[in-house]
């Protein structure tokens, strides 16, 4: 098999939206400590990344929520791997999330934590498939919409590779 990666959104491209993003959210949160919720292990990179460049109080937790284990397409069951290590009552939680493809995950995970009476739930994800939506989902914060193509970089991985790449690219897998 050979694996090729063309670029679909370059790093340059990334920094720059990251910028208007962290502004929009300052704006948004102004006076709030931030909760962010990064969802493992896709969204570590632009977490962090991301929370660098908020200038106010954040506080960070994680949770592993998956549904694709090695495969490139969603197995459509959801798993908990790794909950909470805190309480959210009363807290401002941003769900930080690397892809947004059917919606599904999300959904089951917007229902789990809103019975966990935080202040507000508000989710940013680097990626937006719309066009893969199945689950109807309210997305506070878009880094960018992408066409449904396999991508990966930037904490997005095909079998727990190629998280580390600094852009992000389609992967392509001819026989």
């Amino acid at each position: 098999m050979k694996e090729t990666v063309s670029v679909l959104v370059s790093q340059q491209d990334i920094e720059k939206r990251m910028d208007e993003l962290a502004a929009q959210i300052m704006k948004d949160y102004e006076g709030k400590k931030i909760y962010m919720l990064c969802i493992l292990k896709g969204g570590v990179i632009f977490m962090v990344d991301l929370a660098r460049k908020l200038e106010m109080e954040v506080e960070f937790d994680f949770m592993d929520v998956s549904s694709y284990g090695n495969a490139m397409e969603s197995s459509g069951r959801i798993e908990v791997r790794k909950d909470l290590q805190e309480s959210i009552e009363g807290k401002h939680v941003l769900i930080v999330e690397d892809i947004i493809d059917t919606g599904r995950t999300l959904d089951f995970l917007i229902q789990n934590l809103k019975q966990r009476n935080p202040a507000s739930l508000k989710i940013c994800t680097l990626l937006d498939k719309p066009e893969q939506r199945v689950v109807d989902i309210k997305v506070d914060y878009v880094g960018f919409d992408i066409p449904n193509k396999f991508v990966i970089g930037y904490g997005l991985d095909y079998a727990q590779r190629y998280r580390n790449l600094k852009y992000i690219g389609v992967l392509k897998i001819e026989e």
